[in-house]
């Protein structure tokens, strides 16, 4: 089997971000974003994706974390590209529901080609302790867009936000998970057009 794994350093004035990837690992993470409610997302991402994640991140916190947050969006999306490949074989399309107490999300991944993503989490506070919640879309939008994946999220419920971000995360894992599987059953491009 190909090995389906990716490094990948994105240095600018504002981030310095590393990021390694293995789509077919353990679900294992190590995680040093200086964002501590960042850190606890990307975690739920590799252990419900099954997927082995580092991430190392430095970033100008002193102004606030959004250039970190979305750079790391960045560059965990530049590394699926780079760890997916000619993504020959694999499903193409993942989903999952994921519940939390009161909160319940919808994630649906396509592995189109096409960046896209439809947001709709509308939560319930500004702030998760220090972390602006604003930051969830900015984080999937970076990745959306340099992973080239059409990418749905639905918040279907939820009163609590933390609840309501964790679900969001866990559902992402578990749906790109699913994307990411190699179907048996087709052994080119999962796409009419013979690419994605």
């Amino acid at each position: 089997m190909i090995k389906r794994d990716a490094q990948v350093t994105r240095n600018t004035l504002e981030t310095q971000i590393t990021v390694m990837l293995n789509l077919d690992g353990n679900g294992g993470s190590r995680l040093a974003t200086q964002v501590p409610f960042l850190d606890h997302m990307l975690d739920q991402i590799a252990r419900h994706g099954v997927f082995d994640l580092e991430v190392e991140a430095r970033g100008d916190l002193h102004i606030d974390a959004h250039h970190t947050v979305e750079d790391i969006g960045i560059t965990l999306g530049q590394a699926f590209t780079k760890a997916i490949g000619d993504k020959k074989a694999v499903r193409r399309y993942g989903h999952a529901y994921v519940p939390l107490d009161e909160a319940l999300t919808r994630v649906v991944i396509d592995l189109s080609g096409r960046p896209g993503l439809e947001f709709n989490i509308a939560f319930t506070r500004a702030r998760i302790g220090a972390f602006d919640v604003d930051l969830v879309h900015e984080f999937f939008q970076g990745f959306a867009n340099h992973a080239h994946v059409t990418l749905h999220i639905d918040n279907l419920r939820g009163t609590n936000a933390h609840h309501q971000a964790e679900t969001a995360f866990k559902a992402f894992g578990r749906a790109l998970r699913m994307a990411v599987e190699i179907d048996p059953r087709t052994a080119g491009v999962p796409s009419t057009k013979g690419s994605l």
